[in-house]
């Protein structure tokens, strides 16, 4: 029997055994907490039954100015019922942030919107108490439409930028932002 320098092999002393590459040596088991564990992620899996993971939901803001007011609506749902908010809501599967922003629009305000530039991402895992959810906020222009509350707002009220009441949401640092002409990091 050879031994690693070619040589015969003491028969009393067992073989040495090799590292694989990536781990520890067969045989040999890497004590818990040591070593490096292979971990599955966690959007490995989506296979048909499998729950996706948890992921933070996408929305956005509209910050729209009318004649010097900002446009606010008076939410009709939770959470924040009856608070002002910017018009806004959720992105749907295979719908650009600013399509979903001027449909929003539309639906809360009856008003039709381009958007002219972004105001920011606003991504704090306690903006929204319902869950994680990441807002793009976009300044916005009016080029059509007749103001009238709709969908889930119970109202339209056009406030004074400079003067806003409380607002839902992280709405109130979105239109501080705004006012300083974009997204600032505190």
């Amino acid at each position: 029997m050879a031994n690693d320098e070619g040589g015969a092999r003491n028969p009393l002393v067992p073989p040495r055994k090799r590292a694989s590459r990536g781990g520890p040596p067969r045989g040999r088991r890497t004590p818990p907490g040591q070593g490096s564990v292979r971990r599955k992620s966690p959007l490995a899996d989506t296979r048909a039954g499998a729950s996706p993971a948890p992921r933070p939901r996408l929305a956005v803001d509209g910050v729209l100015l009318m004649d010097g007011r900002l446009l606010t609506v008076v939410r009709g749902r939770p959470p924040f019922r009856g608070m002002h908010a910017l018009p806004g809501g959720m992105v749907e599967l295979g719908e650009s942030t600013e399509a979903a922003l001027v449909r929003e629009i539309e639906e809360e305000t009856g008003l039709r919107a381009a958007i002219e530039r972004l105001v920011g991402v606003y991504s704090d895992p306690k903006r929204d108490p319902r869950g994680h959810t990441v807002s793009v906020a976009y300044a916005v222009r009016r080029v059509g439409g007749t103001l009238l509350a709709g969908s889930d707002a119970a109202g339209v009220d056009p406030v004074d930028p400079g003067k806003l009441p409380a607002m839902a949401f992280d709405h109130a640092a979105i239109v501080a932002d705004f006012l300083a002409g974009g997204q600032r990091f505190r």
